[in-house]
């Protein structure tokens, strides 16, 4: 091959990436609507956590806490919380916040659904 070929393949490349790339980010980019938090990173996923974790300690409706928690799947919601506590010691969360996710852990671990009967 001559270096007019490979001049020409090169240019071609670049211009495929850089058309790719336009489209891609400008003309029709991805957009993510209505996604479940089960489909977010770690430190997301905890700090959603920790907002239950706040909300509950404001208002004490164990059973909304339990439903917000329910969204990440078929985990129990006090093996979430067990989870996110877990993420947390190890991710220098403050002592306040792990404070207020042990609140939410104890909730979650004696949390009885409503209807559910204690046998």
């Amino acid at each position: 091959m001559t270096q007019s070929n490979w001049i020409k393949i090169v240019i071609a490349a670049f211009l495929g990436i850089a058309l790719g790339l336009i489209y891609g980010w400008v003309i029709d980019p991805i957009q993510y609507t209505d996604i479940t938090p089960n489909l977010l990173r770690q430190d997301y996923r905890a700090d959603y956590v920790l907002m239950v974790a706040e909300a509950h300690q404001t208002d004490q409706d164990t059973e909304t806490a339990a439903r917000r928690l329910a969204i990440f799947g078929s985990d129990s919601p006090a093996q979430i919380v067990a989870s996110t506590l877990v993420y947390a010691n190890a991710n220098n969360f403050t002592e306040n916040e792990i404070i207020i996710l042990q609140g939410l852990l104890t909730a979650m671990q004696t949390y009885q659904p409503q209807g559910a009967s204690v046998p």
